[in-house]
């Protein structure tokens, strides 16, 4: 089959780059044409002068942002051109690029089957959830339209995009996502076949990841710091248990300055990011993705939740399904590594909701196969 994914393939994330080699790698393990869509709206493109809303209510916020994040983005060159070489070296795109629904429509990139996700492209609160390419909205009628993974990332739907959204979703053949959380909104707007599936990293094995992993970074034993919004929580419980348990605190540095790390390490790539967490004896985070790898590497881990953007419903999913409850951190938890995480029964669960992830895929492709002998058949008879 020749198949294409869009997805959020190139936004300097880790997660993002990882999803997206991880989707695109398993579907060409199983023989098929597969390329990601080279889709990247003005939203999506960076941006060296971009400035969030909050921080341009007035002049004043304004300087005090410029003057602390442009240095600093300049300053992250050389982690930009890691990820831009991970794109290279590991992502197939298509020859075009686009940047727009219309673009798309003109020349549609073709394809037998289309994926849309996974990541967060459903998030009705971020540009990407109010963007008709993410719904396939370009793809032709008779090809075979599916989402997998799809992440609504927050509780609830934006009010304002609810009706869109479900125009835009009944033209899906097939609809997973990501989250129990997904489902429920879903059903909610009348879509009641929603498949929950894992996020795409899940399809391939430890191995795998270990292999594109970079050489070792840090050699002593380490706890890993990954924090995405200077987490006061996530500070006095790294130092508290690195003193505990005589480990080095080792923090993944871009925006925000880890002072209290023995290492901060600057200029990561996601070839970095998988080493990191592959040979860290703790993790601490407040990111998806990083919990993931944690699991996908059996390592020991907490859970901080987001609190300045409310993003925590895909992670609190996740660990519901594998009854990892426990290692979401409120403020006066204390950690005791007697008891560890007992992987033998979470890998269990896991590898389950593995097989079931694939089989869903293989669905989707046997849908097409049916197509096509139904349209051979009438084509004979006609």
């Amino acid at each position: 089959m020749k198949i294409k994914t869009i997805t959020c393939h190139n936004v300097y994330n880790f997660g993002a780059s990882l999803q997206a080699y991880a989707l695109l790698t398993y579907l060409k393990n199983l023989g098929h044409d597969v390329e990601i869509i080279d889709y990247m709206p003005k939203y999506l493109s960076y941006n060296l002068w971009h400035i969030s809303p909050k921080w341009n209510k007035n002049i004043l916020l304004r300087l005090a942002f410029f003057a602390y994040v442009i240095p600093k983005r300049i300053s992250q060159k050389k982690e930009r051109e890691k990820f831009d070489k991970f794109t290279d070296e590991f992502l197939y795109l298509s020859k075009n690029r686009y940047s727009s629904i219309e673009e798309l429509k003109e020349k549609v990139p073709l394809a037998d089957i289309y994926f849309a996700g996974s990541d967060q492209i459903w998030n009705t609160y971020s540009q990407n959830g109010k963007d008709p390419s993410f719904y396939l909205d370009f793809a032709p009628s008779h090809s075979i339209k599916a989402s997998y993974a799809a992440s609504l990332s927050t509780s609830v739907i934006n009010p304002d995009y609810e009706e869109q959204v479900k125009t835009w979703l009944s033209k899906l053949d097939y609809i997973t996502v990501r989250e129990k959380t997904g489902v429920k909104i879903l059903n909610e707007l009348g879509f009641n076949d929603v498949k929950v599936v894992l996020d795409p990293v899940f399809l391939l094995g430890k191995d795998k990841w270990s292999k594109i992993a970079e050489p070792t970074l840090f050699k002593e034993k380490y706890l890993l710091v990954y924090d995405q919004e200077n987490n006061r929580n996530i500070k006095k419980n790294a130092i508290r248990l690195a003193k505990k348990y005589n480990l080095k605190i080792v923090a993944i540095e871009s925006l925000y300055p880890m002072l209290y790390a023995h290492k901060r390490i600057r200029n990561t790539g996601p070839r970095d990011f998988l080493s990191l967490i592959l040979n860290c004896d703790l993790c601490l985070t407040n990111s998806f993705h990083c919990i993931a790898f944690s699991i996908i590497f059996n390592k020991e881990f907490l859970l901080f939740p987001r609190t300045h953007q409310k993003v925590n419903s895909r992670m609190f999913d996740l660990l519901s399904s594998i009854n990892l409850q426990n290692r979401i951190v409120e403020t006066n938890f204390m950690y005791d590594s007697s008891e560890e995480i007992n992987y033998s029964e979470v890998n269990e669960i896991i590898n389950s909701n593995i097989i079931f992830s694939k089989n869903i895929i293989n669905e989707i492709i046997l849908i097409k196969n049916d197509k096509i002998q139904n349209y051979s058949s009438n084509k004979l008879s006609s």
